[in-house]
């Protein structure tokens, strides 16, 4: 298994048996190169302590106490031909060469290795050495206390080694562990949302730490997914009840057709009411798709910049004939011009209209004036209804309307304006209920 394979509690695990042999293999040389250099500075010390010592003291005595010394520490004294004056037991042969006497009033320090009384075999050894007139004091320890204490210390790492890279390693997967609970839990939350449950959160530690904000951040995208599994499925809901009823219609004007016969007149008005009820499907079909195109961005705008006031007119002479007896007017001003799909902003009139004959009372008026921030388009009738901004969602209904809901005008308003980078609202204001559609400059 390659290492990318390998669950994470695992990887982590390694990582930390890896950082603590870097560690531990430069802990044990530096400690190893530092223990070394002490022994040996303290062994150096040791004999130039006792070489002093013995310089201060007269030739009889000095001999007497070179051959006094023991164990470790061991001493000659020679004379000017290398001849052994006085020697310490432990030792076989003289500790200097002819070749290797100092001069007279200088001192050297060697690094050899000497033969012992107690030892089969050669020794490592420090010793130093001063020239006198007449005779060399030599004094030196053993190096194998330095020796044995620094395989010592070479043993202990190398059995302490490999235990501290055991303890890491189980460390870090207990710890890597702990760090990925929240994230199992959320991992198997997760894995029992569906549409059935879109509701459900993951949860998220209190902790606000990185697996926190991962949670919030993934829960603030499940609240938009079904937000918009929401809107969707009211989408076809209300998409099919508004399709219903023209097809239910049509499906009653046929079976009275079918019923008995019919005189020219009756079939020609029941004809009449079939296209209609097509023309309405047909217009339902229409925004559908209106709507389907700005959802997946494809709503294309063939932007030209003309006077929005002879489209007022053009909408409020189409809207007079079929208004119920009711005004429909133009609120004369200066001419506003504006950069828009023209056929767009017909609908959007056209639906405001529509929504202020149906929902609406008294005089429906179209205005139109420039502003710094754009142009502002505005729609107003007398029912003094208050829509809110949900109102402009796809199919939200409208209080106390005489006709049910407002289907997809006011969708198709919002949606339109929104492609154009613009905003509609609605207010009270006068008395009036006043639908401001705002286009940017």
């Amino acid at each position: 298994m390659t290492p990318g394979r390998l669950p994470l509690r695992v990887r982590v695990a390694a990582a930390f048996a890896l950082a603590t042999a870097v560690a531990l293999t430069g802990l044990g040389v530096f400690l190893h190169l530092r223990v070394a250099s002490t022994l040996e500075e303290q062994a150096v010390d040791g004999v130039a302590a006792r070489l002093d010592s013995l310089q201060r003291l007269p030739a009889d005595a000095r001999a007497s106490a070179v051959e006094d010394l023991t164990g470790e520490s061991f001493g000659q004294v020679l004379d000017r031909e290398g001849a052994v004056v006085a020697t310490s037991p432990q030792l076989r042969d003289p500790l200097l060469t002819p070749g290797r006497l100092p001069a007279a009033g200088a001192t050297t320090q060697v690094e050899t290795d000497v033969f012992l009384a107690t030892e089969d075999e050669s020794s490592p050894a420090v010793m130093r050495a001063v020239g006198e007139e007449g005779q060399v004091l030599v004094v030196g320890t053993s190096s194998e206390d330095v020796e044995d204490a620094l395989a010592e210390l070479r043993t202990q790492l190398l059995v302490g080694g490999p235990l501290a890279l055991l303890l890491a390693a189980a460390l870090g997967y207990v710890v890597a562990g702990a760090a990925l609970r929240p994230i199992e839990r959320m991992r198997a939350r997760a894995a029992t949302i569906s549409a059935d449950s879109s509701g459900d959160r993951l949860p998220v530690p209190d902790v606000r730490d990185e697996v926190h904000r991962l949670g919030t951040t993934l829960n603030d995208m499940l609240d938009r997914l079904d937000a918009g599994l929401r809107r969707e499925r009211q989408f076809v809901a209300e998409a099919s009840h508004e399709l219903r009823t023209p097809l239910a219609v049509l499906r009653t004007e046929l079976d009275l057709l079918a019923s008995r016969e019919r005189s020219p007149e009756e079939t020609r008005a029941a004809l009449v009411s079939m296209g209609e009820e097509v023309d309405r499907l047909g217009l339902l079909v229409d925004n559908l798709l209106l709507l389907a195109s700005a959802d997946d961005a494809r709503l294309r705008l063939d932007r030209t910049t003309f006077d929005v006031t002879g489209l007022l007119s053009d909408v409020a002479g189409r809207f007079a004939p079929i208004a119920e007896g009711r005004e429909v007017v133009v609120t004369p001003g200066p001419p506003v011009q504006v950069t828009a799909d023209r056929r767009r902003l017909d609908q959007v009139l056209s639906n405001l209209v529509d929504n202020a004959i149906r929902h609406g009372e008294g005089t429906v008026a179209l205005a139109a004036a420039t502003e710094p921030a754009g142009a502002a388009l505005t729609v107003s009738d007398e029912g003094g209804t208050v829509l809110d901004d949900q109102q402009f969602g796809r199919f939200r209904q409208g209080e106390g309307s005489r006709a049910g809901g407002r289907g997809l005008g006011l969708a198709l308003v919002s949606t339109i304006v929104a492609e154009h980078g613009g905003t509609a609202t609605a207010e009270v204001r006068d008395g009036r209920t006043e639908v401001r559609v705002m286009l940017p400059a």
